[in-house]
């Protein structure tokens, strides 16, 4: 007999939040084998050896995230988000694009946080390049070098593009999947930077600050997960600017 389809619990989906999570498949975990401990409060069930996910302890710990971003946003805390998985790409890149918050979306480079300095010197290395290229500055060069210099940048244009507008060492980690990006965890639990992360059953959430359960194999899962972080940002920046309003108004 094949196995089952993996279905949502038939009470969630009547809900309109739980419905757009079912879509998208918000609560398929990993399989049973690969669950770590600590994420067992967060399980529902298990079907056809796949652990499902809690839709209830979903919206509880998001409410917590969107909280913390909220505030984050409102306070123009630099952020950095961090989904180098192909699923990732298009969301992560589209936070980049409208709220103008640093990316990486291909991959971690070593020191990112922990040697900032060096990675900050990189970046203006390569927004120099950008510059130069677009001026016409390779002229001056043989064809050999002009050939050299441009593999340089078209690399650098591949890890550092989402990264050009990181002025300042990121204040805040958001993750999608930490057991893809052990090395981006590591530098920000060394610096004590607070980490906002999407996690799978197979993940310990005590590795970061803030977390969500859910499926980070999933391109729509991710997507709704950070159209909830966009949500959050909004909220926080519009608060900010109310705020920002009304200090500028004089009292009678």
């Amino acid at each position: 007999m094949a196995d089952e389809p993996i279905v949502a619990p038939v009470e969630t989906i009547d809900d309109p939040e739980t419905n757009a999570m079912v879509e998208a498949g918000v609560f398929v975990g990993r399989t049973k084998t690969k669950t770590y401990p600590r994420m067992r409060p967060f399980i529902l069930t298990t079907r056809n050896n796949v652990e499902i996910i809690h839709m209830g302890k979903i919206l509880e710990k998001l409410d917590e995230v969107m909280d913390f971003v909220k505030a984050k946003a409102a306070a123009r805390t630099s952020m950095l988000f961090v989904g180098t998985q192909p699923a990732a790409l298009e969301a992560v890149t589209d936070i980049q694009k409208a709220f103008g918050y640093p990316a990486v979306s291909v991959r971690w480079l070593g020191g990112t946080l922990t040697n900032y300095k060096v990675i900050s010197k990189r970046l203006e290395y390569y927004k120099k390049l950008k510059a130069d290229n677009a001026a016409g500055a390779f002229e001056k060069y043989t064809k050999k070098e002009q050939l050299g210099i441009r593999k340089d940048l078209e690399k650098m244009d591949e890890l550092m593009s989402g990264m050009e507008n990181m002025t300042t060492r990121p204040e805040v980690l958001v993750v999608i999947d930490p057991n893809s990006h052990k090395a981006a965890i590591r530098e920000a639990r060394k610096l004590n930077i607070p980490i906002v992360a999407y996690v799978n059953t197979d993940t310990n959430p005590d590795d970061v600050d803030y977390f969500v359960p859910g499926n980070t194999k999933s391109r729509l899962s991710i997507n709704w997960f950070l159209a909830k972080i966009k949500e959050a940002i909004h909220s926080g920046q519009k608060e900010a600017a109310a705020l920002a309003v009304k200090k500028e108004i004089p009292t009678a």
